[in-house]
Protein backbone atom coordinates (compact mmCIF):
# COMPACT_ATOMS: atom_id res chain seq x y z
CA UNK A 1 0.00 0.00 0.00
CA UNK A 2 1.31 3.43 -0.94
CA UNK A 3 2.32 5.59 2.04
CA UNK A 4 0.86 9.06 1.72
CA UNK A 5 2.43 12.10 3.29
CA UNK A 6 0.58 14.01 6.00
CA UNK A 7 1.10 17.74 5.50
CA UNK A 8 -0.49 20.45 7.66
CA UNK A 9 -0.79 24.11 6.74
CA UNK A 10 -1.34 26.34 9.76
CA UNK A 11 -2.52 29.94 9.59
CA UNK A 12 -3.15 32.06 12.69
CA UNK A 13 -6.52 33.80 12.33
CA UNK A 14 -6.25 37.63 12.31
CA UNK A 15 -3.03 37.15 14.24
CA UNK A 16 -2.20 40.76 15.08
CA UNK A 17 -5.76 41.30 16.29
CA UNK A 18 -5.70 38.13 18.38
CA UNK A 19 -2.56 39.35 20.16
CA UNK A 20 -4.10 42.79 20.67
CA UNK A 21 -7.15 41.14 22.27
CA UNK A 22 -4.79 39.46 24.73
CA UNK A 23 -3.24 42.84 25.49
CA UNK A 24 -6.68 44.46 25.88
CA UNK A 25 -9.56 42.00 26.42
CA UNK A 26 -12.07 44.86 25.97
CA UNK A 27 -11.40 44.62 22.22
CA UNK A 28 -12.92 41.13 21.94
CA UNK A 29 -15.93 41.01 19.71
CA UNK A 30 -15.58 44.65 18.70
CA UNK A 31 -14.74 46.07 15.25
CA UNK A 32 -11.13 47.21 15.37
CA UNK A 33 -8.14 47.41 13.08
CA UNK A 34 -4.38 47.37 13.62
CA UNK A 35 -2.51 49.96 11.59
CA UNK A 36 -1.85 53.63 11.00
CA UNK A 37 -4.10 56.61 11.54
CA UNK A 38 -6.44 57.67 8.71
CA UNK A 39 -5.21 61.28 8.76
CA UNK A 40 -1.66 59.99 8.14
CA UNK A 41 -2.65 57.84 5.16
CA UNK A 42 -2.32 54.73 7.31
CA UNK A 43 -3.32 51.29 6.08
CA UNK A 44 -5.03 48.35 7.76
CA UNK A 45 -2.40 45.78 8.77
CA UNK A 46 -5.01 43.45 10.27
CA UNK A 47 -8.65 43.74 11.28
CA UNK A 48 -10.94 41.83 13.61
CA UNK A 49 -13.63 39.58 12.20
CA UNK A 50 -16.24 41.96 13.63
CA UNK A 51 -14.66 44.70 11.48
CA UNK A 52 -14.72 42.43 8.43
CA UNK A 53 -18.50 42.34 8.71
CA UNK A 54 -18.37 45.96 7.51
CA UNK A 55 -16.27 45.08 4.45
CA UNK A 56 -12.94 46.10 5.98
CA UNK A 57 -9.91 44.15 4.77
CA UNK A 58 -6.16 44.10 5.30
CA UNK A 59 -4.15 46.58 3.17
CA UNK A 60 -7.17 48.85 2.86
CA UNK A 61 -6.50 52.56 3.46
CA UNK A 62 -7.53 53.30 7.04
CA UNK A 63 -9.50 56.34 5.90
CA UNK A 64 -11.73 54.08 3.81
CA UNK A 65 -12.06 51.61 6.69
CA UNK A 66 -13.32 54.38 8.96
CA UNK A 67 -15.85 55.43 6.33
CA UNK A 68 -17.15 51.86 6.19
CA UNK A 69 -17.30 51.62 9.98
CA UNK A 70 -17.41 55.04 11.68
CA UNK A 71 -17.06 53.39 15.11
CA UNK A 72 -13.90 51.48 14.12
CA UNK A 73 -11.31 51.29 16.88
CA UNK A 74 -7.77 51.85 15.57
CA UNK A 75 -4.93 50.15 17.45
CA UNK A 76 -1.26 50.87 16.69
CA UNK A 77 0.87 47.86 15.84
CA UNK A 78 2.99 46.26 18.60
CA UNK A 79 5.44 44.12 16.65
CA UNK A 80 7.56 42.88 19.57
CA UNK A 81 4.40 41.32 21.03
CA UNK A 82 3.55 39.69 17.68
CA UNK A 83 7.07 38.30 17.33
CA UNK A 84 6.99 36.88 20.85
CA UNK A 85 3.63 35.19 20.24
CA UNK A 86 4.84 33.84 16.89
CA UNK A 87 7.88 32.28 18.53
CA UNK A 88 5.62 30.53 21.03
CA UNK A 89 3.49 29.13 18.23
CA UNK A 90 6.48 27.92 16.24
CA UNK A 91 7.94 26.32 19.36
CA UNK A 92 4.65 24.45 19.78
CA UNK A 93 4.88 23.20 16.19
CA UNK A 94 8.41 21.94 16.81
CA UNK A 95 7.15 19.78 19.68
CA UNK A 96 5.32 17.75 17.04
CA UNK A 97 8.01 17.54 14.35
CA UNK A 98 11.30 19.15 13.34
CA UNK A 99 9.90 19.43 9.79
CA UNK A 100 8.44 22.90 10.12
CA UNK A 101 8.61 25.46 7.29
CA UNK A 102 7.72 28.91 8.56
CA UNK A 103 6.32 31.03 5.74
CA UNK A 104 5.70 34.21 7.70
CA UNK A 105 5.10 35.44 11.23
CA UNK A 106 1.71 33.69 11.31
CA UNK A 107 1.88 30.82 8.81
CA UNK A 108 3.73 27.50 8.51
CA UNK A 109 3.76 24.05 6.95
CA UNK A 110 4.39 20.89 8.98
CA UNK A 111 5.23 17.40 7.74
CA UNK A 112 3.79 14.98 10.30
CA UNK A 113 4.07 11.86 8.15
CA UNK A 114 6.13 10.06 10.81
CA UNK A 115 3.42 10.41 13.46
CA UNK A 116 1.08 7.41 13.77
CA UNK A 117 -2.26 9.24 14.08
CA UNK A 118 -4.32 10.43 11.10
CA UNK A 119 -3.58 13.98 9.94
CA UNK A 120 -6.96 15.26 11.12
CA UNK A 121 -6.38 13.96 14.65
CA UNK A 122 -2.96 15.63 14.78
CA UNK A 123 -4.43 18.88 13.45
CA UNK A 124 -7.21 18.93 16.05
CA UNK A 125 -4.75 18.24 18.85
CA UNK A 126 -2.46 21.01 17.63
CA UNK A 127 -5.32 23.48 17.23
CA UNK A 128 -6.59 22.70 20.74
CA UNK A 129 -3.11 23.24 22.17
CA UNK A 130 -2.69 26.64 20.49
CA UNK A 131 -6.24 27.65 21.43
CA UNK A 132 -5.89 26.56 25.05
CA UNK A 133 -2.30 27.32 25.99
CA UNK A 134 -1.56 30.33 23.79
CA UNK A 135 -5.13 31.68 23.58
CA UNK A 136 -4.80 32.15 19.82
CA UNK A 137 -7.27 31.06 17.12
CA UNK A 138 -5.81 29.16 14.18
CA UNK A 139 -7.00 27.29 11.11
CA UNK A 140 -5.41 24.27 9.47
CA UNK A 141 -5.50 22.50 6.14
CA UNK A 142 -4.64 18.79 6.01
CA UNK A 143 -3.62 16.99 2.83
CA UNK A 144 -0.96 14.84 1.20
CA UNK A 145 1.06 17.82 -0.08
CA UNK A 146 1.73 21.51 0.48
CA UNK A 147 -0.29 22.81 -2.44
CA UNK A 148 -3.54 21.10 -1.46
CA UNK A 149 -3.06 21.70 2.29
CA UNK A 150 -2.68 25.44 1.69
CA UNK A 151 -5.71 25.63 -0.60
CA UNK A 152 -7.74 23.49 1.81
CA UNK A 153 -7.00 25.95 4.58
CA UNK A 154 -7.98 28.88 2.38
CA UNK A 155 -11.30 27.22 1.54
CA UNK A 156 -11.95 26.23 5.14
CA UNK A 157 -11.38 29.76 6.39
CA UNK A 158 -13.49 31.26 3.60
CA UNK A 159 -16.43 29.01 4.51
CA UNK A 160 -16.61 30.44 8.04
CA UNK A 161 -19.11 33.20 8.68
CA UNK A 162 -19.77 35.62 11.48
CA UNK A 163 -17.79 37.95 13.71
CA UNK A 164 -15.59 35.29 15.32
CA UNK A 165 -12.29 33.88 13.97
CA UNK A 166 -12.78 30.82 11.71
CA UNK A 167 -10.65 28.39 13.79
CA UNK A 168 -11.40 25.78 11.11
CA UNK A 169 -9.85 22.50 10.01
CA UNK A 170 -10.29 21.37 6.41
CA UNK A 171 -9.15 17.87 5.45
CA UNK A 172 -8.63 16.54 1.91
CA UNK A 173 -8.31 12.72 2.12
CA UNK A 174 -5.64 10.92 0.08
CA UNK A 175 -6.81 10.32 -3.46
CA UNK A 176 -9.38 13.13 -3.34
CA UNK A 177 -7.02 15.97 -4.28
CA UNK A 178 -8.15 16.43 -7.90
CA UNK A 179 -11.83 16.13 -7.00
CA UNK A 180 -11.45 18.72 -4.24
CA UNK A 181 -9.67 21.18 -6.54
CA UNK A 182 -11.84 20.69 -9.63
CA UNK A 183 -14.69 23.16 -8.88
CA UNK A 184 -12.39 25.90 -7.56
CA UNK A 185 -11.37 28.90 -9.69
CA UNK A 186 -7.93 28.65 -11.29
CA UNK A 187 -6.82 31.70 -9.28
CA UNK A 188 -6.62 29.43 -6.21
CA UNK A 189 -3.53 27.74 -7.69
CA UNK A 190 -0.07 29.03 -6.88
CA UNK A 191 1.40 30.83 -9.84
CA UNK A 192 -1.94 31.94 -11.30
CA UNK A 193 -2.08 35.71 -11.01
CA UNK A 194 -4.53 38.02 -12.77
CA UNK A 195 -2.64 37.96 -16.08
CA UNK A 196 -2.34 34.19 -16.21
CA UNK A 197 -5.98 33.83 -15.15
CA UNK A 198 -6.97 36.13 -18.03
CA UNK A 199 -4.96 34.09 -20.53
CA UNK A 200 -6.54 30.88 -19.26
CA UNK A 201 -10.02 32.41 -19.40
CA UNK A 202 -9.45 33.27 -23.06
CA UNK A 203 -9.03 29.51 -23.59
CA UNK A 204 -12.23 28.81 -21.68
CA UNK A 205 -10.32 27.59 -18.62
CA UNK A 206 -11.94 29.03 -15.51
CA UNK A 207 -11.87 26.24 -12.94
CA UNK A 208 -9.06 23.99 -11.83
CA UNK A 209 -11.07 21.10 -13.28
CA UNK A 210 -11.05 22.84 -16.67
CA UNK A 211 -7.29 23.15 -16.36
CA UNK A 212 -6.88 19.49 -15.39
CA UNK A 213 -8.71 18.43 -18.55
CA UNK A 214 -6.59 20.59 -20.84
CA UNK A 215 -3.71 18.81 -22.63
CA UNK A 216 -0.55 19.22 -20.56
CA UNK A 217 1.59 19.45 -23.70
CA UNK A 218 -0.40 22.45 -24.92
CA UNK A 219 -0.06 24.19 -21.55
CA UNK A 220 3.70 23.63 -21.73
CA UNK A 221 3.78 25.04 -25.26
CA UNK A 222 1.85 28.14 -24.27
CA UNK A 223 3.37 28.83 -20.85
CA UNK A 224 6.69 26.97 -20.77
CA UNK A 225 7.76 25.35 -17.49
CA UNK A 226 5.01 27.17 -15.52
CA UNK A 227 2.53 25.46 -17.85
CA UNK A 228 3.92 22.06 -16.92
CA UNK A 229 3.61 22.97 -13.25
CA UNK A 230 0.03 24.13 -13.77
CA UNK A 231 -0.90 20.82 -15.38
CA UNK A 232 0.45 18.86 -12.40
CA UNK A 233 -0.95 21.19 -9.78
CA UNK A 234 -4.42 21.04 -11.36
CA UNK A 235 -4.36 17.30 -10.64
CA UNK A 236 -3.38 17.96 -7.03
CA UNK A 237 0.20 16.74 -7.55
CA UNK A 238 2.99 18.45 -5.59
CA UNK A 239 6.14 16.66 -4.45
CA UNK A 240 7.88 19.61 -2.84
CA UNK A 241 9.21 18.82 0.64
CA UNK A 242 8.56 20.86 3.74
CA UNK A 243 11.80 22.84 4.01
CA UNK A 244 13.09 23.70 7.43
CA UNK A 245 14.51 27.09 8.30
CA UNK A 246 18.04 25.73 8.00
CA UNK A 247 17.64 25.43 4.23
CA UNK A 248 16.97 29.12 3.64
CA UNK A 249 19.68 30.72 1.58
CA UNK A 250 19.19 34.47 1.83
CA UNK A 251 19.25 37.34 4.30
CA UNK A 252 17.02 40.32 3.67
CA UNK A 253 15.39 43.37 5.20
CA UNK A 254 12.10 44.95 4.17
CA UNK A 255 10.25 48.12 5.13
CA UNK A 256 6.52 48.66 4.70
CA UNK A 257 5.67 52.33 5.00
CA UNK A 258 2.64 53.70 6.81
CA UNK A 259 2.34 56.18 3.95
CA UNK A 260 3.39 55.49 0.38
CA UNK A 261 6.70 57.25 -0.25
CA UNK A 262 7.56 59.17 -3.42
CA UNK A 263 10.58 61.01 -1.97
CA UNK A 264 13.67 59.55 -3.65
CA UNK A 265 16.03 60.73 -0.92
CA UNK A 266 13.97 59.07 1.81
CA UNK A 267 13.85 55.85 -0.19
CA UNK A 268 17.63 55.92 -0.68
CA UNK A 269 18.15 56.50 3.05
CA UNK A 270 15.93 53.51 3.77
CA UNK A 271 17.98 51.41 1.33
CA UNK A 272 21.19 52.48 3.07
CA UNK A 273 19.79 51.55 6.48
CA UNK A 274 18.60 48.18 5.18
CA UNK A 275 21.97 47.49 3.56
CA UNK A 276 23.67 48.15 6.88
CA UNK A 277 21.31 45.75 8.65
CA UNK A 278 21.84 43.00 6.07
CA UNK A 279 25.62 43.52 6.11
CA UNK A 280 25.69 43.32 9.91
CA UNK A 281 23.81 40.03 9.90
CA UNK A 282 26.05 38.60 7.17
CA UNK A 283 29.13 39.41 9.23
CA UNK A 284 27.55 37.96 12.36
CA UNK A 285 27.26 34.63 10.59
CA UNK A 286 30.53 34.89 8.69
CA UNK A 287 28.74 34.84 5.33
CA UNK A 288 29.46 36.60 2.06
CA UNK A 289 26.98 36.74 -0.81
CA UNK A 290 27.35 37.49 -4.49
CA UNK A 291 23.73 38.34 -5.40
CA UNK A 292 21.98 41.52 -4.23
CA UNK A 293 18.22 41.72 -4.66
CA UNK A 294 15.96 44.79 -4.62
CA UNK A 295 12.24 44.51 -3.93
CA UNK A 296 9.79 47.33 -4.63
CA UNK A 297 6.04 47.35 -4.13
CA UNK A 298 4.06 50.21 -5.66
CA UNK A 299 0.98 51.86 -4.18
CA UNK A 300 -1.29 49.52 -6.18
CA UNK A 301 0.51 46.50 -4.63
CA UNK A 302 2.29 45.57 -7.85
CA UNK A 303 5.62 44.08 -6.75
CA UNK A 304 8.90 44.28 -8.67
CA UNK A 305 11.99 42.20 -7.81
CA UNK A 306 15.34 42.72 -9.50
CA UNK A 307 18.80 41.36 -8.71
CA UNK A 308 22.42 42.00 -9.54
CA UNK A 309 25.34 39.57 -9.40
CA UNK A 310 28.56 41.05 -8.02
CA UNK A 311 32.04 40.33 -9.32
CA UNK A 312 32.93 38.79 -5.95
CA UNK A 313 31.01 37.85 -2.77
CA UNK A 314 30.74 40.51 -0.08
CA UNK A 315 29.50 41.23 3.42
CA UNK A 316 30.21 44.97 3.28
CA UNK A 317 27.42 47.50 3.78
CA UNK A 318 28.81 49.78 1.09
CA UNK A 319 28.95 47.06 -1.56
CA UNK A 320 25.39 45.97 -0.78
CA UNK A 321 24.09 49.53 -0.84
CA UNK A 322 25.90 50.37 -4.08
CA UNK A 323 24.31 47.40 -5.85
CA UNK A 324 20.87 48.07 -4.36
CA UNK A 325 21.16 51.75 -5.24
CA UNK A 326 22.09 50.87 -8.83
CA UNK A 327 19.02 48.64 -9.14
CA UNK A 328 16.87 51.32 -7.54
CA UNK A 329 17.99 54.03 -9.96
CA UNK A 330 17.41 51.68 -12.90
CA UNK A 331 13.91 50.60 -11.92
CA UNK A 332 12.31 53.36 -9.83
CA UNK A 333 10.52 55.96 -11.96
CA UNK A 334 11.07 59.30 -10.16
CA UNK A 335 7.93 60.29 -8.32
CA UNK A 336 6.52 56.74 -8.27
CA UNK A 337 4.93 56.08 -4.88
CA UNK A 338 6.45 53.12 -3.00
CA UNK A 339 4.61 51.07 -0.38
CA UNK A 340 7.40 48.59 0.40
CA UNK A 341 11.12 48.48 -0.27
CA UNK A 342 13.57 45.71 0.55
CA UNK A 343 17.16 44.56 0.11
CA UNK A 344 18.40 40.97 0.17
CA UNK A 345 21.66 39.09 -0.31
CA UNK A 346 22.01 35.47 -1.46
CA UNK A 347 24.51 33.31 -3.35
CA UNK A 348 26.60 32.62 -0.26
CA UNK A 349 30.19 31.42 -0.58
CA UNK A 350 29.48 28.80 2.07
CA UNK A 351 26.00 27.53 1.19
CA UNK A 352 26.24 24.68 3.68
CA UNK A 353 26.20 27.09 6.61
CA UNK A 354 23.03 26.61 8.64
CA UNK A 355 21.25 29.75 9.74
CA UNK A 356 18.71 30.23 12.48
CA UNK A 357 15.08 31.08 11.86
CA UNK A 358 15.08 34.80 12.52
CA UNK A 359 18.31 35.38 10.60
CA UNK A 360 17.16 33.66 7.43
CA UNK A 361 13.63 34.95 7.21
CA UNK A 362 13.04 38.31 5.63
CA UNK A 363 12.93 40.68 8.59
CA UNK A 364 10.43 43.50 8.09
CA UNK A 365 11.25 46.94 9.36
CA UNK A 366 8.34 47.79 11.61
CA UNK A 367 6.77 50.92 10.14
CA UNK A 368 3.07 50.05 9.99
Amino acid sequence: MKAFRKILHLDLDAFFCAVEEQRDPALRGRPFAVGGQPDQRGVVASCSYAARQFGIRSAMPMARAVRLCPGLIIVPAHFPAYQAASRQVMATLHTLTPLVEQLSIDEAFLDVSDLPEPGEVIARRLQASINTHLKLPCSLGVATNKLVAKIANNIGKASARGSQPPNTIKVVPPGQEAAFLAPLPVAELWGVGPKTADRLAQLGIRTIGDLARWPAADLARRFGQPGRDLARHALGLDERPVETEHETRSISQETTFVEDIADGEQLRQTLRHQSEQVGRRLRQHKLQGSTVRLKLRWADFTTLTRQLTLARPTDLDGDIYAAARQLFEQHWPPGQRVRLIGVGVSGFENPGYQLGLWETETEPDRRL
